[in-house]
């Protein structure tokens, strides 16, 4: 697609910027309202300051609530700007849930498209895991009689099984989306997981998420993504490169963080090392096949040996996490030894590797893959051996183990790889800071200078919104459904349950499943989740059950009049949250309640997403959390909450 031009004119004579500015003022000021959208000073003001930071080409946290019309601002900047440096600007989100906010039917994209009379280049760069792998589905087709697979299988074009021929022309096809009726459970059978090895596969070239990514690179406006996809590229770009493979995404003339609040987590899950079991020994087994020395035949072999006694111990020592599917693992005196020793035949190894390619008995591209791989696995052997430095669990399935080793601090390596570039990079929530204070999700991502600002919701809350606590046992679980359910009845429907974690859910569906209900029950993971979103919107009178969905979801008007928190959202007991926990002085007021209060602050403001919504908030805690939390709750309230017995 060629380059698209600015939406206003620039002589010679004139600055980009003044001219941006006086377009963006004519947009707000003028152009939207005459459209009847609504002119609000805290936009005027959030573009104002976002001017600053594309100037400046700095950091901007832009703190700014529901109504604010955010979205708006930073769409029209990203574009301006991309189409100014002739880079694409990258929208980094959350969640997949984010991006179809974003570029759905009605949606802000397409309001703005309308609205200026813009041509807009979207794409989506979508994460490995919503693509289906052909590696899985291919032999499952030849043995399943799941109708929903099926259905999958039979829809891949023809040209992906046409291995011999050559590719005149390709279509996009495999995203998750365009199997909405496969639920999150199937799509775990054929969408790409961690232990797929696609640099070896005989798909790749064919395969969806490949041929997905030669269409969005060639964006000439937004690119969209989730942050896990962006963190991803960050820690393989220089690999690729070395592979001499293209980095995950393109440069970019800026960077959009919506929801930036949730960006440690996915810079930690994008720096992670997965060990599988069984992944060394395929790899090694491939080495010795080849025509190597003596001396390597006796490392891989010690090696292979290691690394089964390693998997043993971890296997044995591993504890499950209740809702959680992690287990927590103890690094003992005996494992510590044995994996120093692993270290130390893994870099012995990756030495007679160069000598055994010397003697050009291998093939170059097998040995690029043997030494990255052990290249990788032995990084992640020494992040564990460094005290401190890691997080790490177990993960199993019915076929396969993994280790999972993930750096504790993120902050040196993002400072570093993503905020020492000298381009412009936005934060946008409603939750970006504690108190107005930014400095704790500055530090923890490595940015050391940075504007700026909060700005309030527009909307009248004290008439608009309800809040009601209630005080239930949380050892008589079936009380607490009870209430929810009587309260789903009286309001027929209409309502959007959140639930600490997916353990819960299921425990409060187990529980439905014996009642009988007038209206729809949906639950997230049954389908594709924007399939799902879009049956509770065109539903009005159904109940979504969700426990992801406590930032992201925008559905304004009479379908969601209630929001139901059966419990408050804790961070899970898992080694990522107890890693936080064991390296402060108060775990509580330093982990769990700031977590939990930006949790709880994002599932409020599902309620209210227009001047003319109206409902109701109830809230579900136990005596003692009551006690401990009552206090910081209120003071992130928009409304006083009214207790109930």
């Amino acid at each position: 697609m060629k380059q698209q031009s600015l939406p206003f004119t620039i002589s010679k004579q004139e600055n980009f910027f003044d001219r941006l500015g006086d377009y963006i003022g004519d947009v707000f000021y003028d152009i939207l309202p005459e459209l009847g959208y609504e002119l609000r000073d805290e936009q005027i003001y959030m573009a104002y300051q976002i001017d600053q930071a594309f100037k400046n080409k700095s950091t901007v946290f832009a703190e700014a609530g529901v109504g604010t019309g955010k979205t708006f601002v930073y769409l029209l900047y990203a574009i301006c700007y991309a189409r100014y440096m002739r880079k694409p600007a990258i929208i980094s989100c959350a969640d997949e849930t984010l991006i179809e906010q974003l570029v759905k039917k009605n949606g802000d994209i397409e309001k703005l498209e309308r609205a200026l009379g813009l041509e807009i280049d979207v794409r989506l760069a979508k994460a490995r895991e919503q693509y289906v792998c052909m590696k899985k589905l291919e032999p499952l087709a030849n043995e399943t009689t799941d109708e929903d697979i099926l259905r999958v299988h039979d829809q891949i074009p023809d040209f992906v099984f046409e291995q011999g021929s050559s590719m005149k022309s390709f279509e996009r096809y495999g995203d998750r989306k365009e199997y909405p009726w496969v639920s999150n459970e199937k799509w775990g059978e054929i969408g790409w997981d961690p232990i797929q090895q696609c640099s070896t596969c005989e798909w790749r070239h064919r395969s969806a998420q490949t041929l997905h990514r030669n269409y969005y690179r060639h964006s000439t406006d937004l690119i969209i993504c989730s942050h896990d996809f962006y963190m991803e590229h960050i820690w393989t770009k220089e690999s690729r490169k070395r592979e001499q493979q293209l980095p995950l995404l393109p440069e970019a003339s800026c960077v959009v963080f919506d929801e930036g609040h949730l960006l440690e987590f996915a810079a930690q899950k994008g720096l992670t090392y997965r060990f599988h079991s069984k992944t060394l020994d395929s790899v090694l087994t491939g080495y010795m096949s080849q025509d190597v020395r003596e001396d390597s035949l006796y490392l891989v072999e010690d090696i292979l040996v290691l690394h089964q006694e390693w998997f043993e111990l971890l296997e044995q020592s591993a504890q499950r996490v209740s809702g959680s599917d992690r287990s927590e693992v103890k690094i003992t005196m005996k494992m510590t030894k044995l994996i120093k020793e692993l270290a130390k035949k893994v870099e012995a190894l990756l030495e007679q590797l160069v000598f055994d390619s010397e003697l050009f008995t291998i093939d170059a591209y097998h040995v690029k893959i043997i030494e990255e791989y052990l290249e990788f696995y032995a990084y992640g052997l020494s992040i564990l051996l460094n005290k401190d430095q890691g997080v790490y669990w177990i993960e199993e399935k019915e076929t396969d183990t993994s280790f999972v080793i993930m750096p504790r601090l993120v902050e040196d390596v993002l400072g570093k790889d993503v905020f020492s570039q000298n381009i412009p990079f936005v934060f946008s929530s409603a939750t970006l800071s504690q108190g107005g204070d930014f400095s704790y999700l500055a530090n923890s991502l490595g940015i050391s200078s940075y504007q700026s600002f909060s700005v309030d919701s527009p909307f009248d809350y004290d008439t608009n919104m309800k809040i009601h606590g209630y005080i239930t046992n949380d050892e008589e679980k079936e009380f607490r459904w009870m209430q929810i359910g009587q309260a789903l009845n009286e309001n027929q429907g209409k309502s959007l349950i959140l639930f600490s974690d997916l353990t819960e859910m299921n425990q409060f569906r187990s529980w439905t499943e014996k009642q009988n209900w007038d209206f729809i029950m949906l639950y997230e993971g049954d389908r594709e989740i924007s399939e799902t979103v879009q049956s509770f919107q065109t539903n009005i009178d159904s109940v979504l059950c969700s426990f992801n969905l406590w930032e992201g979801l925008d559905v304004p008007g009479e379908t969601l009049s209630q929001v139901l928190i059966a419990s408050l959202p804790f961070p899970p007991k898992d080694p990522v949250f107890q890693a936080k926990r064991k390296h402060v002085q108060d775990p509580f007021r330093e982990v769990d309640q700031p977590y939990m209060l930006l949790r709880l602050r994002q599932g409020i403001g599902r309620l209210i997403r227009s001047n003319d919504d109206q409902g109701v908030i109830r809230m579900y805690l136990s005596e003692l959390e009551k006690q401990e939390n009552l206090e910081g709750i209120m003071r992130v309230l928009p409304v006083e909450m009214k207790m109930s017995k």
